[in-house]
């Protein structure tokens, strides 16, 4: 009974965050998707990376906009940074783990693309190396942060995008990620393809 009453309060919990946020965080949202959409309708991509969780979310961006998020459209450019062993294995033992990511932005990145940055904590050194690639590639950031928002948030400009999760518990934090990533893509998606009928 007390594992019943534990995931009942995870069930709780996770709504509670949820409903908490989504005034503070839907025009911020729909500010992200707008960036999103600006790029890719300018021939550009969009580059992603996190740690952990946050990188499982980042290859899960990656695949709704190659792939498709609820309604068949063309494929959209999108490149997961956290993907590829080989580069990741290469970099870190050849430079540091703090460069995994923005040697790939660096390599990948152009003017106009837009980086996802995903890091529950705002502090990942690696990502918040990526943000620097990106600004040296004068690509925007949209960055999902949670608890505070971190470095990661103190670094961003006016012409970047914050969605940072108002929660400590880096559980919580990853769901409203979740929650959000799927918002852009369906913003995205009906920015590009219009109401659904």
């Amino acid at each position: 009974m007390e594992s019943i009453n534990r995931i009942r309060e995870h069930f709780a919990d996770s709504v509670k965050v949820k409903q908490d946020s989504v005034d503070s965080l839907a025009p911020l949202i729909a500010r992200a998707a707008g960036l999103m959409t600006e790029c890719l309708l300018a021939d550009g991509k969009i580059l992603a990376c996190g740690n952990g969780g946050s990188a499982s979310d980042a290859q899960h961006f990656a695949a709704e906009m190659i792939g498709r998020f609820e309604r068949e459209r063309p494929e959209l450019p999108a490149i997961s940074l956290s993907t590829d062993t080989s580069i990741l294995t290469a970099v870190a033992n050849d430079y540091s783990f703090e460069q995994v990511f923005a040697r790939q932005v660096r390599a990948l990145g152009a003017k106009g693309d837009v980086l996802l940055a995903i890091s529950t904590s705002g502090n990942s050194a690696n990502v918040i190396a990526a943000i620097g690639a990106a600004r040296e590639r004068d690509m925007r950031v949209v960055a999902l942060t949670g608890k505070g928002g971190g470095r990661i948030g103190a670094m961003l400009s006016a012409d970047d995008s914050q969605l940072c999760v108002p929660h400590e518990r880096t559980a919580r934090i990853q769901e409203v990620h979740l929650l959000m990533i799927h918002c852009l893509c369906d913003a995205i998606d009906n920015a590009l393809l219009g109401d659904e009928a």
